[in-house]
């Protein structure tokens, strides 16, 4: 009996060991799943920063003020050339469109012919009229020596002075006859009326052309000037003087300078046109379409680099860093641009802590990781 109840002792004893060894097991493996389930809930908690940016702070930068304008390049002055005798047959021209030609320089010339035979008898007729009034004028002193002999009327004298002076101004007729007929040789040449570039031409040798008919045109001096289309509230920063600078259509870019103001303003437009002188360059002619930009001084601003700057929605804005390192969008006004700086005008402070790129790919509230080199001003050129 003693040794039953023994053997049930140590059987229990066994069992109990048993169960602690697979309890404390069981505890061991509900702690090892409970810290292993634990952990990817903490990494899951913690945020990830969603790009690695640099840092910029806005500079400041003293740029030029600028104001954009459009317009066409013109003459300076154009001279319609045209024949000034009637009737005449063009026998020669001399210049083509595009030759530069000096003042008094022979454009065409025109058939003299006939010209030359008015011209030899107004000669004659001058002559004439000369040897007329030379005979009259003996008649007349005749007649006053005989005043007083009583050989002669006082009504017969008066007749020989007063066909005296008539036979005189027949020959001043005659004389005026033959310069014209001479003025009028003299156009047989068409001549430049100034230094300057021909720009059209219309006169066709062997054509017969009325006096006043236009031959040629020519820009005087070869000058050209810019007409800008200014806004009539924008012409009060404008003055003579000013640079401007200009790129025509072909891409060619001159400086010229404010030459005149439009004293008058469109009605319908409310713009007024700004005369540019521009200097002379191959690529840049009458008639073109060209973009300028008025030189009106310097003046103080602050510049970001151009890449800080983001556009959304047709807006331009920038991400400004947080003091817990997230990132907030900004809109902005900017204003010029030089070189790779833009000016901000409205929205930001001069302290702020911009993203310097790399902004398309960021949100607003977006945690960032910043560069720890020193970041790069942005430097205007």
């Amino acid at each position: 009996m003693s040794r039953f109840l023994s053997l049930n002792v140590h059987t229990s004893l066994v069992a109990l060991a048993v169960l602690g060894i697979f309890g404390a097991g069981g505890v061991l493996l509900t702690s090892t799943d409970s810290r292993a389930a634990g952990e990817p809930a903490t990494k899951a908690t913690e945020p990830r920063p969603a790009l690695t940016v640099s840092i910029v702070r806005p500079a400041p930068a003293d740029i030029s003020a600028k104001l954009q304008a459009n317009g066409n390049v013109a003459a300076w002055q154009e001279a319609s050339i045209g024949a000034e005798s009637n009737g005449l047959r063009l026998t020669e021209v001399r210049v083509n469109v595009g030759d530069v030609v000096r003042a008094g320089q022979v454009l065409a010339t025109f058939a003299p012919d006939t010209i030359q035979a008015d011209v030899a008898q107004s000669r004659a007729n001058l002559l004439e009229a000369q040897a007329n009034a030379a005979e009259a004028q003996a008649n007349a002193q005749r007649a006053n020596t005989l005043s007083q002999s009583g050989a002669l009327s006082a009504q017969q004298i008066q007749q020989y002075a007063t066909a005296a002076q008539t036979a005189q101004a027949r020959v001043e007729a005659a004389k005026a006859m033959l310069n014209a007929q001479q003025l009028r040789m003299k156009h047989t040449q068409v001549l430049a009326p100034d230094s300057g570039v021909i720009s059209a031409r219309t006169a066709t040798v062997g054509a017969v052309v009325a006096a006043g008919t236009e031959l040629f045109r020519m820009v005087r001096k070869g000058r050209l000037e810019w007409r800008a289309e200014v806004a009539s509230s924008e012409l009060a920063r404008i003055q003579v003087g000013n640079p401007v600078n200009l790129t025509a259509a072909s891409g060619a870019q001159v400086q010229g300078k404010v030459r005149m103001i439009a004293p008058t303003v469109d009605a319908q437009t409310r713009n007024a046109l700004v005369y540019v002188d521009l200097p002379s360059h191959a690529d840049i002619r009458a008639g073109m379409f060209a973009r300028g930009e008025f030189v009106l001084g310097q003046r103080s601003a602050i510049t970001v680099p151009a890449s800080a700057i983001v556009v959304r929605d047709g807006f331009s804005n920038v991400f400004e860093l947080t003091a817990d390192k997230h990132v907030r969008m900004v809109r902005v006004q900017t204003g010029q641009r030089s070189g790779e700086a833009v000016e901000i005008t409205t929205g930001l402070t001069p302290n702020a802590a911009i993203v310097a790129r790399g902004g398309a790919f960021l949100n607003d509230g977006d945690l960032v990781r910043v560069q720890s080199d020193a970041p790069a001003q942005a430097t205007p050129k």
